[in-house]
């Protein structure tokens, strides 16, 4: 490993736009790992709809599909954080190792047939327990390459996973049947633990494998910048999954009470979700630059607007509809990685792995409520008003970002900027 002091020199005199030697090309690689392994997360959500209609599923049947995989990785991301499998093992074997486990529990789904319910969300379980050592392990390989640009480097790495995450709607807006999108996200997967395996090394802040300790998350949660940043993060996760999971339900519903046709929403919601990869890495930059609590506040407060406005635009036409959306998808996630580096900065280095998978863990054990709680939501009062509790989450969310920016640990976030 590169001498860490040595290079958190260079990276403190490298200036403008300059990059270490090897981190453009880390920061490729890292990103396309990511993004071709986060296709698991919503390769059976993405073609719920033709399983609902082909298995003869209930609505919360379909719902369990997602439900699972959030299951799956908080007992995945708790267990690891607990037994500090982040801090143990080095990241990059942790990222191969659930990458070969993942593919092969989601590639096994196409194996299912009807009256297979049961077995199916065994294995979309087991596929988000995979993913609890896929994408926290990314952001600790990224964080161990970069320290002056971290956020603009995790700002990447999210806008990778998002993109990843929209994919199988789109491989299904094409035309591909379920199956076929199931696999194609296992196929993707195994690419993305190639070149995890291959075209990627350590970088000079990476922090060194470290001995199991009880002791490690106590550590963590005492930390009031680790506490601040996942206060805001739970804000930003309350929204953020539920909004994912079910657009393509909202526009559909949308479409038809407008009477006309919205085209492919399929293709539409690979837009809205894929387009927060674009917001993920400018908030990134803007962090960098203007400082993390700012620019993860100021993302949420667009969210939340755009959440709230649901009931106003439902109905009305594409043209009205299809915008709203598209700044609600680049906002959502525009901030996801600025909750990551500030933990990254607050945390001490040896308990960085633990501190990121603890958050996501708490993170998405908050989505459980909003994605059920959603079509519940849809239910009783219809699509129309399913989505404005969501902006609750935003709105505490900026409050914890405030009071982040007024603390002394706002010292340590993004070169003394908050």
């Amino acid at each position: 490993m590169a001498d860490v002091s040595s290079a958190r020199s260079n990276q403190s005199t490298t200036g403008g736009e300059g990059y270490l030697p090897g981190q453009r090309r880390a920061l490729f690689a890292i990103a396309i790992s990511q993004l071709l392994a986060l296709t698991l997360w919503f390769s059976a959500s993405a073609v719920a709809p033709q399983l609902e209609e082909l298995w003869v599923l209930s609505g919360s049947q379909t719902a369990g599909l997602t439900l699972a995989v959030q299951v799956g990785f908080v007992v995945g991301a708790l267990a690891s954080a607990v037994f500090n499998i982040a801090d143990v093992i080095p990241s990059r074997r942790l990222f191969v190792i659930s990458g070969v486990g993942g593919l092969a529990v989601n590639a096994a789904l196409t194996l299912l047939g009807p009256g297979n319910f049961e077995v199916a969300m065994a294995m979309r379980f087991l596929t988000g327990v995979a993913l609890a050592g896929l994408y926290p392990s990314g952001l600790k390989v990224m964080s161990g390459w970069f320290s002056r640009k971290r956020g603009m480097a995790l700002g990447v790495l999210v806008g990778a996973l998002t993109i990843g995450s929209a994919t199988p709607h789109l491989i299904r807006g094409i035309g591909f049947d379920w199956r076929g999108v199931v696999l194609a996200a296992s196929v993707m997967t195994g690419a993305a633990v190639i070149v995890m395996a291959v075209a990627v090394v350590d970088g000079p802040f990476e922090t060194l494998p470290q001995q199991f300790s009880w002791k490690q998350v106590g550590r963590v949660v005492a930390n009031r910048g680790v506490r601040l940043s996942t206060y805001g993060y739970l804000g930003h996760m309350w929204e953020l999954y539920a909004m994912w999971t079910w657009t393509a339900a909202f526009l559909a519903a949308s479409a038809e009470a407008s009477g006309g046709s919205y085209g492919s929403v399929s293709v539409i919601t690979f837009f809205v979700v894929g387009i927060g990869g674009l917001g993920a890495w400018l908030a990134g930059k803007w962090a960098d630059r203007y400082g993390r609590s700012l620019v993860a506040g100021g993302s949420m407060a667009v969210s939340g607007t755009c959440a709230a406005l649901t009931p106003v635009i439902f109905g009305a036409s594409p043209i009205v509809v299809v915008p709203v959306f598209l700044v609600w998808g680049f906002a959502v996630v525009a901030d996801s990685a600025q909750f990551s580096t500030m933990v990254t900065e607050t945390a001490d280095d040896a308990l960085r792995g633990t501190a990121l998978t603890l958050q996501t863990a708490v993170g998405f054990l908050l989505t459980l409520v909003t994605i059920r709680g959603v079509p519940m939501l849809a239910e009783a009062w219809s699509w129309q008003w399913a989505f404005p509790i969501l902006a609750l989450g935003p709105a505490l969310g900026v409050v914890a970002m405030v009071l982040l920016k007024r603390s002394p640990m706002a010292t340590q976030l993004a070169g003394g900027r908050g």
